[in-house]
This record gives C-alpha cells, sequence and structure tokens, in this order.
C-alpha cells in the first residue's frame, strides 16, 4: 500500500488536468463531482496508507518513494521523491480529508456560479500543491509545491475577479507571501553551500554535526526559514494579506484557513526542526512573534463586523499559538492544534458559509441575528466549532490542544511566565471574541429572514466536522487528566520531545483551573455586553472610537507599508520613466520612427519610379563589385 503513495498528490493533479482540458465540454455537475471526487480517493487511499503505516510501520518509521531523477546539474541532482513520516502522515491526512468535505460543500456552495468548473480546477490544483509541498523529500520539491500553493491561492482569492478589489486582495497576497518566499530561497541556497545537498533527512542528520548551537550560519539559516514561514502563514509582520483573502468564496477560505495555505509555514519549521534548535535565538523570537501575533490579532477579531474577517483574524492568531508552540520546542503541540484548528476553523468557515448564503449573501453580524431557530443544524454545528475555538473545558478539541501549549509555555525548558500569560490574555480575547460573534449572528433580534435553508451537501460536512471538533481532542490528554498520549508518542518517532520542569509539574492542575476560568470570562464578557447589556458595548465603542478604529484596521499595518514602502516605490518608478537610460532608448525610437517616415514616402505607387528604384541600385552593385 506504501508505494501507492504516489497517487495521493497525483489524484488532484489528475483531477486538475481533466477539468482543465476537458472542462468547457463536461457538464457542470460532471465537473463538480470530477474535483470532489479526485479529493475523496486521494482522501481514500491516504487513510489507507495511515492505516499500513500504523499496523506495520517502515523501517525506522520512515518510507521513502522515488519516482525519478529530476534534474542533474554540477553535483546537484535533486529527484522527484516522497518522504512519509508520522508527520507528513498527519498532514497529508488533514489536507485531503478536510478538503473532500470543503469539496463536498462546494458543489452546493457554488451551484449557481458561472465559474463552478474553473473552480474545482483551482481547488484540485491548490490541494495538489500542498500534498506536494508537505510529501517533499527535498527542500527544492517542497519548493516547488510551496509556489503552486501560492499559485492556487492567488487564483482563488482572485476567483471573482470582475470585482476590482478581488483582484487586489490576490495580488497582495502573492506579493506579500512572495517576500517571505525570498527569504526562503536565500535559505536553500544557503543550506546548500552548507551541505551540498537539499535533501531533508541529509540536512537534519548532518546539522548537529557540523554546526554547534548559536553558530551564525545556523542563525540566519533558520532565520532565512522562517520569514518564508511568516509569509505563508500569515505571522508579524506579513499577515495584512490573510484579512482581505476573504475576497475569495467562503470554501476558498475554509481551505485556505484550516488545511492547507497558512499551516505551511508550521510544517516547514517543524520538518527543519534540526536547524531551528541550533539557533537558541531564533526559537525564542519565534515563540515571541507567536506570542504578539496572537493578541494582535485577537484583538482585531474583537472589532470586526464581517464575519469572515472575524475568522480571518482568528485563524491568525490561532497560527500564533501554534508558532508559539514551535519557538517552545513544543513540536508535537503546535501540531495537535494544527490538527485541531483544522476542524473548528474549518467548520466555523463552512457554517459562515451557510449563513451568508440563507441571508442574501450578507456578511454583517450586526445585520444577521436571531437565527438559531431558523437554522438549526449551522446553528448547533457552528456552536460546537465555537466551542473548540474558545477552547472550552474538556468537551471540544480546542481544549486540549491549547491547554498544552499554554502548560509548556510555563513549564516548557524555554517557557517563561510572560509568554504564559501572552497565551492566557489571548484564550480571554479569543473567547470573548467567539461569543461576540455567536450572539450577533444567531441571537437577538432577527434582522432578514433567511431566504434559503443549507441542502444536504453542506449538512453532511457539517456535521461530520462538529463531531471531529469534539472528539478530535481526545487523542492526546493532559498528563494529569488521563495516560493518554496518542498523538504524541506518535509524532515521537518524527519529532523530539519536549522536556518539562519537573518542580513545576504539581501546578498543572492549578493551570488548568486558570485556563478555564479564563474562558469562562471571556465567554461572560461576549454575553454581557451583547447579549444582556448591548448598550454597554455601544457605549464601549463611543468613548474608544479611536482604539476601536485602529484594531478594526489591523493595527494600522497597511497605513505603514503604503508610507514606508509603496509610495517610496511608486515615487522612484515615476521619477525612473524620464532617467538618462530612457533618454537613450527613447532617442532610438525616435531614430526609427523617422527612418519610416522618410522611407515611406518612396512608397509612392507609381511602377516606373520602383523601376528606376531598381536600376540605380542595380548600378550601384555592379560597380561596388567591379571596384573590389
Amino acid at each position: 500500500m506504501l508505494e501507492n503513495l504516489w497517487l495521493i498528490p497525483a489524484i488532484p493533479f489528475a483531477g486538475f488536468f481533466i477539468l482543465a482540458v476537458l472542462g468547457r465540454r463536461l457538464p457542470r455537475v460532471a465537473a463538480a463531482w470530477i474535483g470532489t471526487g479526485s479529493i475523496g480517493l486521494s482522501a481514500l487511499l491516504a487513510i489507507l496508507v495511515g492505516i499500513r503505516y500504523l499496523s506495520a510501520p517502515p523501517e525506522g518509521y520512515a518510507f521513502r518513494q522515488t519516482l525519478w531523477q529530476w534534474i542533474e546539474v554540477a553535483g546537484f541532482s535533486p529527484s522527484i521523491s516522497f518522504y512519509l513520516d508520522s508527520l507528513s502522515l498527519v498532514f497529508i491526512l488533514i489536507i485531503t480529508v478536510v478538503g473532500f468535505f470543503i469539496h463536498l460543500y462546494s458543489i452546493e456552495f457554488m451551484e449557481a456560479d458561472e465559474g463552478l468548473k474553473r473552480f474545482f480546477a483551482y481547488m484540485n490544483l491548490f490541494v495538489g500543491a500542498m500534498l506536494t509541498l508537505v510529501l517533499a523529500d527535498s527542500l527544492v520539491l517542497m519548493y516547488l509545491g510551496w509556489e503552486g500553493v501560492g499559485l492556487g491561492s492567488y487564483l482563488l482569492i482572485g476567483f471573482w475577479y470582475q470585482e476590482p478589489a478581488n483582484g487586489y486582495a490576490a495580488r497582495k497576497a502573492f506579493v506579500m507571501t512572495r517576500v517571505g518566499d525570498t527569504a526562503m530561497a536565500l535559505g536553500l541556497f544557503l543550506l546548500f553551500t552548507s551541505f551540498g545537498t537539499l535533501d531533508i533527512s541529509t540536512i537534519t542528520a548532518a546539522a548537529p554535526q557540523q554546526w554547534r548551537p548559536g553558530d551564525q550560519l545556523a542563525v540566519w539559516a533558520a532565520l532565512l526559514l522562517l520569514g518564508g514561514a511568516l509569509g505563508k502563514s500569515a505571522q508579524l509582520p506579513l499577515q495584512t494579506w490573510l484579512p482581505d483573502a476573504m475576497a475569495g468564496p467562503t470554501p476558498v477560505s475554509a481551505l485556505i484557513h484550516a488545511a492547507t495555505m497558512v499551516t505551511a509555514g508550521v510544517y516547514l519549521i517543524a520538518r527543519m526542526h534540526a536547524v531551528f534548535e541550533l539557533a537558541p535565538s531564533v526559537m525564542a523570537l519565534v515563540a515571541i512573534i507567536g506570542a504578539a501575533t496572537l493578541l494582535l490579532a485577537g484583538f482585531s477579531a474583537l472589532t470586526q463586523s464581517d464575519i469572515k474577517r472575524v475568522l480571518a483574524y482568528s485563524t491568525i492568531s490561532q497560527i500564533g499559538y501554534m508558532f508559539l508552540a514551535l519557538g517552545l520546542g513544543a513540536w508535537s503541540a503546535a501540531v495537535f492544534h494544527f490538527f485541531t484548528h483544522a476542524f473548528f476553523k474549518a467548520l466555523l468557515f463552512l457554517g459562515a458559509g451557510a449563513v451568508i448564503l440563507a441571508m442574501h449573501h450578507e456578511h454583517d453580524m450586526f445585520k444577521m441575528g436571531g437565527l438559531w431557530k431558523k437554522m438549526p443544524v449551522t446553528f448547533w454545528t457552528f456552536l460546537a466549532g465555537s466551542g473548540a475555538l474558545a477552547a472550552l473545558p474538556l468537551i471540544t478539541a480546542g481544549f486540549y490542544s491549547k491547554d498544552q501549549i499554554l502548560w509548556y509555555a510555563w513549564a516548557g525548558e524555554r517557557g517563561n511566565s510572560w509568554l504564559w500569560a501572552a497565551g492566557m490574555l489571548g484564550a480571554l480575547i479569543t473567547a470573548a471574541y467567539t461569543a461576540r460573534m455567536v450572539i450577533l449572528t444567531f441571537f437577538g433580534d432577527m434582522k432578514q429572514e433567511p431566504d434559503k435553508r443549507p441542502g444536504v451537501l453542506i449538512k453532511i460536512p457539517l456535521i461530520v466536522l462538529a463531531v471531529l471538533s469534539i472528539i478530535g481532542g481526545f487523542v492526546e490528554m493532559p498528563h494529569n487528566m488521563a495516560a493518554v498520549h496518542l498523538f504524541s508518542d506518535w509524532l515521537g518517532t518524527a519529532l523530539p520531545a519536549i522536556h518539562v520542569e519537573e518542580s513545576l509539574q504539581a501546578s498543572e492542575f492549578l493551570l488548568q483551573l486558570a485556563a478555564a476560568a479564563t474562558v469562562f470570562a471571556g465567554l461572560f464578557i461576549g454575553y454581557w455586553f451583547y447579549l444582556r447589556r448591548p448598550e454597554l458595548a455601544a457605549s464601549a465603542h463611543r468613548s474608544f472610537a479611536g482604539l476601536h478604529r485602529f484594531w478594526f484596521q489591523g493595527w494600522g499595518f497597511d497605513w505603514l507599508y503604503e508610507r514606508l514602502f509603496i509610495r517610496p516605490f511608486t515615487w522612484l518608478a515615476a521619477v525612473n520613466r524620464a532617467d538618462v537610460t530612457d533618454y537613450i532608448y527613447t532617442a532610438l525610437a525616435k531614430g526609427n520612427e523617422s527612418l519610416y517616415h522618410i522611407f515611406s514616402r518612396t512608397q509612392t505607387g507609381q511602377l516606373r519610379w520602383y523601376a528606376f528604384g531598381i536600376g540605380v541600385g542595380a548600378l550601384i552593385i555592379i560597380t561596388l563589385i567591379a571596384m573590389s
């Protein structure tokens, strides 16, 4: 079964090829099911491969499959090879299974869209590129998948390109992630010059022997790889593209935010953990960036009125928790939060899409309300996802993954009280904006009657993802609750374990109580301000209008980048239009234009003048030959 690994990314690419070449000739329903079926087959195969991997692990808990030699230049000979271990298996299962339910949902959501065939072709391309990224056994093949994901996100974010704002959002995402991609490319050059290869296994094995902790080359390599991760995962300071990416259809938002693109940076750092562990200062920077990002994005989520933008800032914040865990060296905790986050964030986006579809494509939560009786399936499933996002204690998957990160932030060997406090404050904010989102959307007075109820193809993904958002966390329980460490034990074959200070282990229960109290406090704040006493929220908005606007605009990063980068660049471009070099080429063009006008006058249309010209030319040629 493991020999069929190559089919997992190949099938989505085949679906893309069929839809791209034959899409115009296919019926709309057939195109939708081809796109969905290709991901379904890939998911089924991933599950079978996972069962085979777990029941009979390969030697060294890793399986490598080489398909063919890619290129060979001056000793550099990367191949098209896939690498399966416990880390890549987690990612391919999430990408394909969650991706399948998003595709299934899309059949109904996009049924009336004239670009349906193009939509499913782009979605298949996007999933195939992400699978290539996480299965690649070399950094050069990973970079190919990395760029494929960037292309797919550009096409999907700008899918409704007729609106200029959507095209702008797509370009913004492409350019901002390109900044990080450039840093990553430089990091690959540095790694190749240091090790003579871009094979991931070779680098991770050789790095500890060739570099000492704190070595300058290790620090620079980790920093450059971190730059790529920050761009793709929308972390400070390259986070501003993600809220604008909501311009794409809702299934696109679910796919980008839950299972694919924004988690690529998490995968990159986890996969290259051997390099990052040799750069302790960069590890500390990763943790600080994660802590700062989760707070800044959380405060921005508190002020949004568009339900999809609330979820977008929420994604930035939750990825911040993953970066915090990565910086702490809690590798399995970061991947565990990715695992649970994929379920509840996909569920929340798909639930939001069902509401938007029913509310005449309205995105403003303040124009919704009172929907819990009208849309019961959407409400209860959305509530399950919201509980997981807020980390409702004991009964949701989000609690177990977030609690683990908070525990390591306090008791881990790289943890400290400041990082723990940032995570706790983030948990309070998350619970508050989650309660606000649910209350404004489903409770209170109904602002308008929904005109469309979700059908079975929308309900099935919502129900399945709701169940996974509840039970998905039980594969990894806190140390003081149950001896269930299936997830970390599984990942332990690919990622190193984190060490906990023994003197702090007795405080775990108190920290869990504090975390639970924080979550309930945040939920109460949302309840009190937006359901019990909504006039208090309005009063706070008026009293802190400037701060509200500052957070609403994403802490002014777009304003800052406009003045630091965009305006100087456009000014230089305007100046460059009239520099000395341009005068040279302008003169050449003017000279050619003048010669054209001169020679065009010889085209009189009179045959005798043409004959005269031929005769004079022949005479000149004969004379020159005779003189030579």
